[in-house]
C-alpha cells in the first residue's frame, strides 16, 4: 500500500457496514398489494412502525396475513403472485423514512364468529427474531370483547390492536415497539 502524499481531510469511516438492511432482499413488485386497489372492497390498511422513544423506525418490514372478506383464508401456493385479480392474504411493506407501512387489502371476514383481524410480523434492526402481533377491526364490539385474546387484557393494552377506521374506511393502526403505549406482542 502507497504511503499517503498529503494529509488526510477525512474523518475514518467504519470498514464494514452493519446489517442486515430489510428493503433489500424481500422486495418484489406490488408486494403490499394484497388486494388490487381499484378491486371491490379494496381498503388501505397503513402506520407508523415506531421505536421506544416513539420516533418513526425506517428500513424495516411489516408483514400482514388476513381472511378474504367472507372470512375465507387463503390456502393456494404463490403467496407473492401479484395478478391484480388474485386475492392472496398476504401483503408485506418496507417501512419510509417516515416508518410508514401500508398494505392494499381487504376487511378480513369472521372466521367461526371470532373477531376479524389480520396477523401481523415486523422484522427491524435490532430486533434478534421477528415480532408477531394483530391488528383487529373496530366495528364488532361484541366480537371483540369475546375474543380471548383481547379479553385477556386490559383496556390500555387492547386499545394497541384495534385500529381505527378513517371516514375514507381506510384502517390507521401504529406500531409501537416498546415505551409508553408498547403494542402488546404474541410468543409462537
Amino acid at each position: 500500500m502507497p504511503t499517503p502524499t498529503t494529509p488526510r481531510t477525512h474523518a475514518a469511516t467504519p470498514g464494514q457496514t452493519i446489517g442486515p438492511f430489510f428493503a433489500f432482499g424481500l422486495d418484489y413488485d406490488k408486494k403490499h398489494e394484497v388486494a388490487f386497489p381499484h378491486s371491490p372492497g379494496a381498503i388501505v390498511v397503513g402506520g407508523i412502525l415506531r421505536d421506544g422513544a416513539g420516533q418513526p423506525i425506517p428500513d424495516a418490514i411489516v408483514e400482514v396475513w388476513g381472511a378474504d372478506a367472507d372470512g375465507t383464508v387463503p390456502r393456494g401456493r404463490g403467496s407473492r403472485r401479484r395478478d391484480d385479480h388474485t386475492f392472496t392474504g398476504f401483503g408485506r411493506s418496507a417501512t419510509t423514512d417516515e416508518g410508514r407501512f401500508e398494505f392494499w387489502t381487504r376487511n378480513p371476514g369472521s372466521i367461526d364468529g371470532r373477531a376479524p383481524f389480520f396477523a401481523v410480523v415486523v422484522f427491524a434492526r435490532g430486533l434478534p427474531d421477528k415480532l408477531h402481533t394483530r391488528i383487529y377491526l373496530p366495528e364488532d364490539e361484541a366480537a371483540l370483547a369475546a375474543d380471548p385474546l383481547l379479553s385477556s387484557l386490559d383496556a390500555d393494552e387492547r386499545a394497541t390492536l384495534i385500529a381505527t377506521r378513517l371516514p375514507d374506511g381506510s384502517l390507521q393502526h401504529d406500531i409501537r415497539l416498546q415505551g409508553e403505549g408498547e403494542t402488546v406482542f404474541l410468543t409462537f
